[in-house]
Parts: structure tokens; C-alpha cells; sequence
């Protein structure tokens, strides 16, 4: 029997950060409702604190769909959750810098500075009645010690899934190999993989994530997004199918593919 694995599709948020790609409200809306009806676990709608007509894209999202959780990517701040609150999203994912280049060098804070405000702002989304998720952002240069503990920490606080992203795109299978099951066995969480395509292992990278025990997959239409990309979505979903069931509506995944072509293609 294949084991079970979930969509989480991020084409309206990671997606929109590739070169000379927006969406507008009427694409947005357009493109969630088809993905909502293909079988797509979650939606990553966008980013309230972005503005107001983001907000109403997102709202309008929430309005349409039937079937898929819909989410809010927001920055470890207070301010940012509450533009996300206004949305009435499903999931509040907060992403967090993990690595010390990001801590250190970018942000010039320190750990401690870092545990107390990312609990802070997750204790209150949770407080509003809030699902919550974490994204350890540029995790794949991050120490993995670190990262577990704050897996640990975040369970306690009742986070059930981490975000594990390779921001900058470094990872291999190998290394995706040993962090998936490492995060897995001492933090008794769900994974969720976010993947890059810098060096064109993107779906590799999230098929061996998959194998190892990553339960959520991040993945766009036409593998756009920053950079040279993120996994592609139908690639994923084609290459694994003898292992995994994603609950995907194949045939419906290419005419999804086919509408975010012509909308990028046309602008």
C-alpha cells in the first residue's frame, strides 16, 4: 500500500517571487479554485502584510474553496500575524531565520534572541485559535542540533509540523536523506520539505525527503519561484505515484499546469 503524502502548493507565494511574474486578485483566485478541485492539500495564498489587495486575493481564496487549507506566510513579528488574522486564514505559518549567517551576520541578534520571539509570536497566533506552522528558513545551512531543539521546543508549545527549507539551494538527496529522518526521530514532528532548484535536484531533493519520512511537499506550477525555482509540481507528482499516493488529480494537474503557463506567457 503507498503511504500517504500532501501537497502543499506555494505557486502564489514563492512562485511570485520569480523574475517578471505577478499574479493579479482574478488570477489568484482563478488559480486557487483550480487547485483546490485537483486534490492540493494546502494553498499558501500569499502575504497578508504585503498589503491590501493581497488581503483581499486571500480573502476571496478562503471564500472560494471547498476542500484545501488554505495558509498565510508571515515574518517572525507580531504585526505580520495580525495582517494574517485579518485574512481569517486556515494555518498561520511563521518563517523563521535558523542558520547564523541569518542570525548573526544579517539580523545581528543571538539564539536566545531568536527562541523568545519566535515562541512569542507563536503562542500568539495559537492564543487566537490559530493552526500553526513553522518555516526554518536557509535551514539547510543551519546546525541540525539547533534545529532539533527547536523542534522540540515548538512541540511543546503545540506546533505538530516544521517547515524545512533549503533557502539558498544547496542540499543534495544525501544530505535531504540524513536531516529528514534526523528531524523526524528526535522531534516526533511532521516534516514539511521546501526545496530549490539551483543545482536541478528540486524534485529529487523532495522525493527523498518523501521517502524519509517528510509528510508535506512544497511544490509550484512549473517549478517557478526565486532563483532558479522550486519543485515542480507536476514533475513531483508524475515521478512519485509508484511510491506515493498525493491524492492528485493528474489528468486536471496539466490543465492547472497549462492555465499558469498562459498567464505567465501573457503578461
Amino acid at each position: 500500500m503507498k503511504s500517504k503524502k500532501y501537497i502543499v502548493d506555494t505557486t502564489l507565494r514563492d512562485g511570485e517571487q520569480s523574475a517578471g511574474i505577478a499574479f493579479n486578485t482574478k488570477d489568484k483566485v482563478k488559480l486557487a479554485k483550480l487547485m483546490d478541485e485537483i486534490g492540493i492539500y494546502q494553498i499558501e495564498a500569499g502575504i497578508p502584510a504585503i498589503g491590501k489587495v493581497e488581503k483581499e486575493a486571500i480573502i476571496k481564496i478562503m471564500a472560494n474553496r471547498k476542500n484545501a487549507l488554505i495558509s498565510a506566510w508571515n515574518r517572525m513579528n507580531i504585526s505580520d500575524i495580525q495582517h494574517s488574522m485579518e485574512c481569517e486564514p486556515d494555518i498561520i505559518h511563521i518563517s523563521a531565520p535558523v542558520s547564523y549567517v541569518q542570525i548573526y551576520s544579517k539580523l545581528r541578534k543571538n539564539k536566545q534572541w531568536l527562541r523568545h520571539n519566535l515562541l512569542d509570536c507563536v503562542q500568539y497566533a495559537i492564543d487566537k485559535g490559530y493552526q500553526v506552522t513553522v518555516g526554518f528558513e536557509d535551514a539547510s545551512r543551519a546546525d541540525i542540533s539547533f534545529i532539533i531543539s527547536l523542534g522540540v521546543m515548538l512541540k511543546e508549545a503545540g506546533v505538530s509540523c516544521i517547515r524545512y527549507a533549503d533557502t539558498v539551494g544547496v542540499l543534495t538527496p544525501h544530505n535531504v536523506s540524513d536531516v529528514t529522518k534526523s528531524i523526524s526521530r528526535y522531534t516526533d514532528m511532521d516534516v514539511e520539505i521546501h526545496v530549490h532548484n539551483d543545482f536541478g535536484m528540486a524534485v529529487a531533493n523532495s522525493l527523498e525527503a518523501a521517502k524519509n519520512g517528510a509528510k508535506y511537499i512544497d511544490c509550484t506550477f512549473l517549478g517557478i519561484g526565486e532563483r532558479a525555482g522550486n519543485c515542480d509540481f507536476v514533475k513531483f507528482v508524475k515521478s512519485s505515484e509508484s511510491i506515493f499516493d498525493c491524492g492528485i488529480d493528474k489528468k486536471r494537474a496539466l490543465e492547472v499546469q497549462k492555465e499558469v503557463y498562459h498567464l505567465i506567457k501573457d503578461r
